[in-house]
């Protein structure tokens, strides 16, 4: 019986002269990927009887635009029979055209209905989908940064739920949520079988992170949230098979081939029958960092061309003993710090799935909760501390202080060009998360030589209940913020050495970011999924745009 696709395919990293291809197939077979005179081919990996492909191309002429082909066994898969998409392409990195890169986060799949009260509550990749089906592609968006949340494991549709009912008994722990790396596979096919977003993720690089739904709500809050998982029966499983499935659904793809080739893991599934047991012990050993082990580096670079994309994990990473708590360990976070030294980038771009710049009255009170947590108000305090920050989920950039001004600190390095290169035009960092969107200025005592923005973008595909609505309408209030500039001195929380303004927003709905880099001009666009007229299906409408260089 000929084997077949089952997802994908999905283009990951593109560079000047690579790129990247990543299949599903329900069973081992060779997979080919041809581009023109461009030919690779590759035998799939097994991990607990799924079979995968992670097709490399190179040697790809810089700045070309052309489609490419899948085939299984020699058997063409790709594009679909009698499609009604435009082929699929590969357009290799060109340094000197406009650069669109469209970002968000939190995408429920189609089987979810969402309720929105200010659009239309449909998945707005969809809609941009088939928007760009009508449109030349010189005018689609180069790459696609997807911060977070790409599915939900705590929050499971019907079909999944369905699907659970059927292989276990669901009234134990975790009930109706997902179990294991077999869960998760059907997750991930749900998540990227709807046509238009399998469409979508087949001709846009995609770069991705992964968030706290992607496991659990709260993932990683603190080191007390950590006891108590790893108290549970489920948890243990839970969340090997996260990173099982993350590593090879997510992580494999934001690789540049180089990485691919000094990855131990990767070389290790290439070259085993079926890799399951090797990658369940990297698993493990992944989960370990928060708990002061060392950890495996999920935060990557990207280059397009003077463009510099630094993702930061700001999930898995974490460093959770109180009183030193860090977003990432000593050696990622130096790692960091190592990718903008010596410059070379006219716009630095940093993703991280939870915002560092928050409403500022937001920000004053996750400070304020870490201060408390650690013990600044004593025991009892401390006790209510985490209570709150379990209930309010009080672990952004902000409850992670000295992370935040570490990350302040590199931003102000950059942008006075004490990293050794010219300052860029701007460093923005993107994010998304908290179910609302929202652009922030940052503003800091040196005198920098580049914007420093806050770009915020959530959901694609999601909602946010109405008190949630006030509360972050609230947040950005000034009578709010003088408040809990209180609360901050109270706690004994130290003056932070930046301060930001909001430049548009909030907004809310199902967003699509588009940050638009022209040589050293920059600027934000936002775009809503909301229905334009007399038709049934939902469009991507205009909501704000902003200029980010310039007066």
């Amino acid at each position: 019986m000929a084997v077949g696709l089952v997802l994908g395919p999905l283009l990951r990293h593109v560079g000047t002269h690579d790129a990247t291809v990543w299949v599903e197939t329900d069973g081992p077979c060779t997979v080919t990927v041809r581009r023109g005179e461009a030919v690779a081919s590759g035998t799939t990996f097994t991990v607990g009887g799924h079979a995968y492909a992670l097709i490399v191309l190179d040697k790809l002429e810089p700045g070309s635009t052309l489609p490419y082909t899948v085939e299984l066994d020699g058997r063409p898969v790709w594009p679909l029979p009698h499609s009604a998409y435009p082929p699929s392409i590969i357009r290799t990195v060109n340094t000197a055209r406009t650069f669109r890169l469209m970002f968000g986060s939190c995408r429920s799949p189609a089987s979810v209905k969402v309720r929105d009260p200010t659009g239309s509550g449909d998945d707005v990749l969809g809609a941009y989908a088939r928007r760009m089906t009508s449109l030349k592609v010189d005018d689609w968006p180069q790459a696609l940064l997807m911060l977070g949340d790409q599915v939900y494991a705590d929050e499971t549709s019907p079909p999944i739920r369905e699907f659970i009912a059927r292989r276990r008994s669901t009234k134990a722990a975790p009930h109706l949520q997902v179990a294991d790396f077999e869960e998760y596979t059907h997750l991930y096919a749900e998540a990227w079988s709807d046509p238009d977003v399998r469409w979508l993720l087949s001709t846009l690089p995609t770069s991705m992170i992964f968030d706290d739904h992607d496991v659990l709500d709260d993932w990683n809050t603190s080191a007390a949230w950590r006891k108590d998982m790893r108290a549970t029966a489920w948890w243990e499983e839970r969340i090997t098979g996260a990173f099982m499935s993350y590593w090879i659904y997510q992580h494999l793809g934001n690789l540049a081939p180089h990485d691919l080739a000094a990855d131990a893991m990767y070389q290790a599934v290439l070259a085993g029958p079926d890799c399951e047991a090797a990658l369940h012990t990297f698993a493990r050993r992944a989960d370990r960092e928060a708990d002061g082990g060392p950890g495996i580096q999920w935060s990557y670079r990207r280059d397009f061309g003077p463009i510099r994309l630094l993702v930061i994990d700001s999930r898995a990473g974490r460093v959770l003993t109180e009183g030193a708590r860090s977003m990432v360990g000593e050696a990622e976070f130096a790692w960091i710090e190592r990718q903008v030294e010596g410059g070379g980038f006219d716009h630095l771009i940093v993703g991280t799935s939870v915002p560092w710049l928050l409403p500022r009255a937001l920000h004053d009170i996750e400070s304020f909760d870490e201060a408390l947590c650690a013990g600044s108000r004593g025991l009892l305090a401390a006790r209510l501390g985490e209570r709150l920050r379990r209930a309010l989920d009080l672990e952004h950039w902000a409850g992670f202080r000295a992370s935040f001004d570490r990350l302040a600190r590199l931003f102000v390095r950059v942008g006075t060009g004490a990293h050794g290169g010219p300052p860029p035009a701007t460093i923005c960092v993107l994010s998304g998360d908290v179910h609302h969107t929202y652009a922030s200025e940052a503003h800091f005592h040196e005198k920098l030589r580049s914007r420093v923005y806050q770009l915020t973008c959530s959901p694609f595909h999601n909602s946010i209940p109405l008190p949630m609505r006030a509360v972050f309408t609230a947040a950005w209030n000034r009578q709010a913020r003088r408040l809990t500039r209180w609360l901050a001195r109270l706690g004994r929380v130290g003056p932070v050495s930046v301060d930001w303004t909001t430049s548009t927003g909030p907004y809310f709905g199902n967003h699509i970011g588009m940050l638009t880099v022209n040589g050293r001009s920059a600027r934000f666009g936002l775009e809503k999924s909301a229905f334009d007229g007399p038709t049934t299906r939902a469009v991507p409408v205009p909501e704000a745009e902003l200029a980010l260089t310039g007066p």
